[in-house]
C-alpha cells in the first residue's frame, strides 16, 4: 500500500499521490523481473517524502536498478530520451520506422496535391484499408503539451487534399490524418481530434495505445535513450534508417561506420553501450 497522505510533485508543480504500483511498472519496463521490481519499489517507498519531485523518484529507481542491472547506467528514461531527439531527421525517421513495425505500409516525406495547394507531409501510412497522412510533432520539452493548432492544421490539410481528390486534381485519396507526438495532448486538442476523427498518438494517449506503449510492446527503444551519443552521431545514423537501440546490436561495426561516415571507434563505443544496455531494453 502507498504511504498514507504522501504526495509527489510533478514537473508542472501539481501534486499527485505516490503510487507504488507505478514504480513497479517502471522497473518492469526497464527489464526487471517481478521480484526485483517489487524490491526496488519498496526501497523507493521507504525513502519517499511529502512533496518529493517525481524527477527524484525516477532517480531513486535508476540508482536501485543499477545495482542489479549495470547496463541501465548507459540509459536515459524513455520520456527524456524521446525529448532529446532532433525533429528532423531523427524523430521523423523514428516515427516512420515505428509505424512500419506495427504493420503499416509507410512511404516517407511525401508531397500531396490538394485543391488549393501542395502539402508536404512526414509520411503516408496504410493499414487495414485506411490511408493516413502522418505528421510527426516533436517537442524538446516533454512537459510541453501538443495543443489545438496541430490538429486544426491537420484537419485543414485533409480537407484540401480530399477536395483535390473529389475535383480530380489528384488521384491520391487520403482517408484520415494522423499526428504522432512525444508529449501529451491538451484536453482541447483531444476533444477536437475525436470530433474530427483525427488519429492522435502521444505520451500515454490513447490509453494503453500511446507512443510509449507502441515502443515498449515491440522493444523499439530509440538510440536517443543511450547516454553519451552526440546529436550529430544520431542524425547520421537516422539518415541511414538506424534509430533503434536493437538495430545497433544487430549491425556490423565496419559496415555501420562506412555507411554513416562516422569514425569506427565512435561506432564501436556506441554499439558497446547498446549491447551493455540490451538486457534492460
Amino acid at each position: 500500500m502507498e504511504p498514507l497522505g504522501i504526495s509527489v510533485t510533478k514537473a508542472d508543480g501539481s501534486k499527485q499521490p505516490f503510487d507504488k504500483s507505478k514504480v513497479v511498472k517502471t522497473c518492469l519496463r526497464m527489464g526487471a523481473n517481478q521480484q526485483l521490481a517489487n524490491q526496488v519499489a519498496q526501497k523507493v517507498e521507504d525513502r519517499v517524502y511529502e512533496g518529493m519531485p517525481t524527477k527524484k523518484v525516477l532517480q531513486l529507481i535508476f540508482r536501485f536498478m543499477r545495482k542489479d542491472k549495470p547496463g541501465i547506467g548507459h540509459l536515459f528514461d524513455l520520456r527524456r530520451g524521446l525529448s532529446l531527439m532532433g525533429s528532423k531527421p531523427e524523430f521523423e525517421v523514428f516515427v516512420q520506422a515505428l509505424l512500419s513495425h506495427h504493420g503499416y505500409e509507410v512511404s516517407s516525406n511525401q508531397i500531396l496535391r490538394g485543391h488549393c495547394a501542395e502539402h508536404e507531409v512526414d509520411a503516408i501510412a496504410r493499414k487495414d484499408g485506411v490511408t493516413y497522412f502522418v505528421e510527426a510533432k516533436h517537442h524538446l520539452s516533454y512537459h510541453a503539451q501538443t495543443g489545438l493548432d496541430e490538429s486544426r492544421i491537420a484537419r485543414a490539410v485533409l480537407e484540401d487534399i480530399s477536395e483535390g481528390f473529389q475535383t480530380g486534381r489528384t488521384a491520391f485519396r487520403i482517408d484520415r490524418a494522423m499526428i504522432i507526438t512525444n508529449t501529451r495532448y491538451s484536453d482541447h486538442a483531444k476533444r477536437y481530434g475525436k470530433c474530427r476523427n483525427i488519429m492522435q498518438v502521444g505520451w500515454n494517449y490513447p490509453n494503453n495505445e500511446g507512443l510509449e506503449s507502441m515502443i515498449e510492446e515491440k522493444k523499439l527503444y530509440p538510440i536517443s535513450c543511450l547516454r553519451g551519443v552526440r546529436n550529430e552521431e544520431r542524425s547520421r545514423l537516422a539518415n541511414q534508417g538506424v534509430v533503434f537501440i536493437r538495430q545497433l546490436i544487430e549491425e556490423d561495426t565496419e559496415h555501420l561506420a562506412k555507411k554513416t561516415g562516422l569514425q569506427r571507434e565512435a561506432v564501436r563505443v556506441i554499439m558497446e553501450k547498446a549491447r551493455q544496455s540490451a538486457s534492460t531494453v
